[in-house]
């Protein structure tokens, strides 16, 4: 069958490349057409747009970006009709890939979502226009399919990709890791400040303030793939800084703590059994926004997940050098890091194991055949 497929983050790049590779298994006829990045363009088809000139982060920069959006929007409508896909398969990136659905599914074409848009965290009546436009929709968080089925709506919960991107990456060696980055034998506290240039800014600058209270530790930043180093250069004014591009996977794994910009990385983050504090700042105008329109209790997966606070969230104003160091000290201690680690074995319990990407590709084959 032809898939068409549209990413427009990294992390949906690297969660469709595996659906992509497991569809190439369980469909030995796949071709794809995606919006996407590097790691789709490895599995094979023909990357149409990349991913970096998709991003725009808060209301204002949407905003600014307007007529360049709609213009995506048009292309990619005139593209799809004349590729004539099979199925058409939306990876997260909601606000793009609804508008796409709404026409698609009135064009007559199959419409399939993988990595559920937010509903759950604000505008829970797009949920009426999700049962409209789309097809078959495949979930990734444990509480989703309940929350869905509220509605009326009978989604398939396949698990979290993350598991399984993890489990199968190439094991580092630390020592060989050191080596190539120069990094000292400091135990490491791993920056990740996020992947657009915006939220980067805002968290980098509060982050590396804590350079010269934590002598100690090793501060390494684990930069984005959307982001050349010359950009992250800019912050970059003390010996005890590090920089590791793309790469952040296997710095997790040799680190000792995070401070982590919200967003899937705080899961991430868990996965490697890392204790971390989340941190958010975005435009005030953006904050205030955003606070009249969501509705959750926490903003990092691991807490929504477990339904409880087991990391440690600076949002906006709390976000300062002094609460940072706080919380910094607190997972630096080894009785803070048990507990918190014990909480991240029933976190990964609780996300439904490994098959993702196999079982989500299965499902895609079965609902779209004729």
């Amino acid at each position: 069958m032809k898939y068409y497929i549209i990413a427009g983050e990294a992390s949906g790049d690297l969660h469709a490349s595996n659906m992509m590779k497991a569809l190439k298994v369980a469909d030995k006829n796949a071709e794809f057409r995606f919006w996407g990045g590097d790691l789709m363009q490895s599995v094979g088809g023909t990357l149409v747009k990349h991913y970096k000139e998709l991003s725009f982060m808060g209301f204002l920069e949407v905003l600014k970006n307007l007529p360049t959006i709609f213009g995506n929007v048009k292309f990619c409508k005139e593209d799809i009709a004349a590729y004539q896909p099979d199925v058409l398969i939306f990876i997260d990136y909601s606000g793009f890939n609804l508008r796409i659905a709404k026409w698609a599914k009135e064009k007559g074409f199959k419409t399939n979502y993988y990595i559920s848009p937010q509903v759950w965290a604000s505008r829970a009546k797009r949920v009426l226009d999700i049962k409209r436009d789309i097809n078959h929709m495949y979930v990734i968080l444990p509480f989703e399919k309940e929350f869905y089925k509220k509605y009326d709506y009978d989604v398939h919960f396949v698990g979290h990709p993350l598991i399984d991107a993890i489990a199968n990456r190439k094991i580092v060696e630390e020592a060989a890791f050191r080596k190539q980055y120069k990094l000292s034998e400091k135990p490491i506290v791993a920056l990740l400040p996020g992947s657009r240039k915006q939220e980067i800014t805002k968290m980098l600058t509060v982050m590396l303030s804590l350079v010269a209270e934590f002598k100690d530790y090793q501060f390494v930043i684990a930069g984005a793939p959307s982001q050349d180093f010359a950009f992250y250069q800019t912050f970059i004014q003390d010996q005890n800084i590090s920089f590791v591009n793309n790469q952040t996977y296997d710095l997790l794994s040799i680190s000792t703590a995070a401070l982590v910009t919200s967003g899937t990385a705080t899961l991430e983050t868990a996965l490697f059994k890392v204790p971390q504090v989340v941190c958010y700042k975005g435009s005030a105008i953006s904050y205030q926004i955003a606070k009249r329109i969501i509705t959750l209790k926490f903003i990092s997966l691991v807490n929504l997940i477990m339904d409880k606070e087991v990391v440690k969230e600076l949002i906006q104003n709390d976000f300062t050098k002094e609460n940072l160091k706080t919380e910094l000290t607190k997972i630096l201690d080894s009785d803070n890091q048990k507990a918190m680690l014990s909480t991240y074995k029933e976190l990964e319990q609780k996300l439904g194991g490994a098959g993702a990407s196999s079982k989500v590709a299965k499902l895609i084959l079965k609902n779209n055949q004729a």
